[in-house]
């Protein structure tokens, strides 16, 4: 245990720490893919309307996502609106801005294309039988949309968890940040502790994502 350096998680409350900063990941996680489910599925349905203004900038506003790095967006909304606008944001709000500008963008395309997939002849046979545009979605688009949402949505979960190891760099004390700290104060005592801290992160890390992946998995044969 000593020399794989695993030890220093014994003393005091390094142990408690380490679970704390993996809640911190875990609490933002969950707000931001709340929030971001919510206004995905209203942005999904903008990005399938035949009206070329708000596809085109739905399209930029996907793309900018997609080319941005996460860790860039965070540094822009945590110092440079604080700097620009004079805005006073903690680093937690900021992880939950940056995040859900990103969730929502992942989620829209997601509801994008879970609309696109359904075939056009259940359009036609629910305007055959006499229902308004509301109404086809309602009882027909939104039910099969979200069954097929769900399984990717889980999975958004996921990914978001592994990504808020970025928010340490804007001074959330978040797990890896944790680690950090325990590998630095230890650094004498106990040489080898990166490799046994950084494994019981990446044991946590699989500890919390493994389940919801399955989960994931399960649903979307289930349903397919």
């Amino acid at each position: 245990m000593q020399n794989l350096g695993i030890d220093v998680l014994f003393k005091g409350t390094n142990m408690i720490r380490l679970l704390e900063g993996l809640w911190v990941s875990v609490e933002i996680s969950l707000i931001s893919v709340a929030i971001s489910i919510v206004l995905g599925l209203i942005v999904g349905v903008f990005m399938t309307s035949r009206r070329l203004v708000p596809k085109i900038l739905l399209r930029i506003y996907l793309e900018t996502v997609r080319i941005m790095p996460q860790m860039v967006l965070l540094f822009i909304v945590y110092f440079g609106s604080t700097r620009v606008f004079g805005l006073s944001i903690t680093a937690e709000v900021s992880a939950v801005i940056v995040f859900v500008f990103w969730g929502t963008a992942e989620m829209g395309d997601l509801v994008r294309g879970s609309i696109k997939s359904i075939p056009k002849v259940q359009y036609e046979s629910a305007y055959a039988l006499g229902m308004n545009k509301y109404q086809v979605y309602f009882y027909i688009i939104f039910p099969q949309t979200l069954r097929r949402l769900l399984p990717l949505s889980i999975n958004l979960v996921t990914r978001m968890i592994k990504t808020t190891s970025l928010v340490m760099m804007i001074g959330i004390v978040e797990v890896l940040k944790v680690a950090q700290q325990i590998i630095e104060a230890n650094r004498r005592t106990s040489p080898n502790a990166a490799f046994g801290v950084f494994a019981v992160v990446f044991l946590l890390y699989f500890i919390v994502c493994w389940p919801i992946s399955r989960l994931a998995s399960v649903l979307e044969k289930r349903w397919a």
